[in-house]
């Protein structure tokens, strides 16, 4: 282990997945440093939710090996790695429609307390539980949303719900997959605008296909194709590299273009 290594915050070492004989990531390695934003972009099918999953324990890889804050988490289930601050919002919301918005994240935290989902009528009355929670919604400017119910709230607000979830869940690292994705421009800067602020409080992996964000937010980026890491750096590198433009960021300005 070399020294750059120890100082990562989350570490991927040689990590191989397969499906039915495709290799979804391939012998890829990664480091992430404490308080940085690291976005993975790259073009449909390059094996980035594949990516999230793995870091997030829902899948278990067919070789190498992953550490988080020192640990070996290879092995480790999904709840495990929550325990130790690895939180995850999905591409698509994962919402109590019929409860508030409030109510949704005091769940959160009662479920990362160890409390069972039956008695999610106490996180209505219990402070512990709500204090948090109003904390988390305010972080994502959903303060003045608290008591609506979720089925009422706009798609941007369901994804900004989500993430106000993780982080009621005490995170050391959030894991982001397509956060932006389906909104609109006004939804979208308000995105930009939350991530932005919780930028250096939290290590953030993002995964996002939308560029004018990711230049806008990332310390570095990652570009995948197919399961393999063809270039890592500054969004100023990575805009510059010929191989990246010629795989993914050419077909990025054409279709905005």
């Amino acid at each position: 282990m070399d020294a750059r290594t120890t100082t990562a915050l989350l570490y991927l070492d040689g990590v191989t997945v397969s499906f039915d004989g495709f290799r979804a990531l391939n012998n890829l390695s990664l480091t992430v440093e404490p308080g940085e934003m690291r976005a993975i972009i790259g073009p449909n099918g390059a094996g980035k939710t594949t990516l999230i999953s793995q870091l997030a324990g829902e899948l278990t890889p067919d070789s190498g090996w992953i550490r988080f804050a020192g640990r070996d988490i290879t092995a480790l289930p999904a709840y495990r790695r929550s325990a130790l601050g690895l939180a995850r919002s999905f591409q698509i919301t994962s919402l109590f429609p019929d409860f508030t918005a409030l109510d949704n994240v005091a769940l959160a935290v009662q479920a990362h307390a160890g409390h069972s989902f039956r008695f999610w009528r106490d996180a209505r009355r219990e402070p512990e539980l709500r204090e948090p929670a109003r904390a988390a919604l305010a972080r994502v400017g959903l303060a003045g949303r608290s008591d609506v119910i979720v089925s009422k709230l706009s798609h941007g607000e369901h994804r900004q719900l989500e993430i106000a979830m993780a982080l009621a869940t005490s995170p050391r690292m959030l894991l982001l997959d397509e956060p932006m994705a389906g909104m609109g421009p006004e939804e979208s800067a308000r995105m930009v605008k939350t991530l932005h602020e919780l930028k250096g409080e939290l290590t953030i992996l993002l995964i996002e296909h939308d560029m004018e964000a990711v230049f806008a937010l990332a310390d570095r980026i990652t570009v995948l194709v197919y399961g393999r890491i063809i270039a890592s750096g500054t969004p100023e590198a990575i805009r510059a590299n010929q191989e990246v433009r010629q795989a993914y960021l050419g077909e990025q300005e054409q279709r905005h273009g």
